[in-house]
C-alpha cells in the first residue's frame, strides 16, 4: 500500500511540476514574478523558459517516470535537483537573512526532498 501512495505522490509532483513548466515556456514574466523574479529583455525571457522551464520540466518527467516505472532509482534525479535548489535557499539564509516570503519554497522543496529520498529508497 505504501508502495502505491508513493507511486500516487510522485505522479502527482510530476505532473504539477510540469504544470509549472507550461507556465515558464508560455508566459515566463507571471510566474517568475510569483517567484520574486523579473526578466530583463528578450534575454531575460529566454533565461527563464530555458532554466526555469528547464528545471521544472526536467523534474516533472523524473518524478513521472518513477511513478510510471516503479522504479525508485529514477527518484534520485529529481531529489539531487531539489536537494540542490533547497541548499540554495539555505546559503541564502545564511548570506543574507531569513525572509518570511522564503518560508513556503523551504517548506516545499523539503516536502519534495523527503517525498524524493522516500521513493528512492522504497521503490528500488
Amino acid at each position: 500500500m505504501a508502495r502505491i501512495v508513493i507511486r500516487i505522490l510522485l505522479a502527482v509532483s510530476g505532473a504539477l511540476a510540469l504544470l509549472i513548466a507550461a507556465r515558464f515556456w508560455m508566459d515566463p514574466a507571471l510566474p517568475a514574478a510569483q517567484l520574486g523574479v523579473q526578466p530583463i529583455g528578450g534575454l531575460g525571457l529566454a533565461t527563464l523558459r530555458a532554466d526555469m522551464g528547464g528545471f521544472f520540466g526536467a523534474a516533472g518527467i523524473f518524478a513521472l517516470a518513477a511513478a510510471i516505472r516503479n522504479d525508485g532509482r529514477i527518484a534520485l534525479a529529481p531529489l539531487v535537483m531539489i536537494g540542490l535548489a533547497i541548499s540554495g535557499r539555505f546559503v541564502t539564509l545564511a548570506a543574507n537573512g531569513f525572509s518570511q516570503d522564503m518560508v513556503m519554497p523551504i517548506v516545499v522543496e523539503a516536502v519534495l526532498v523527503a517525498l524524493y529520498a522516500t521513493a528512492w529508497r522504497v521503490l528500488r
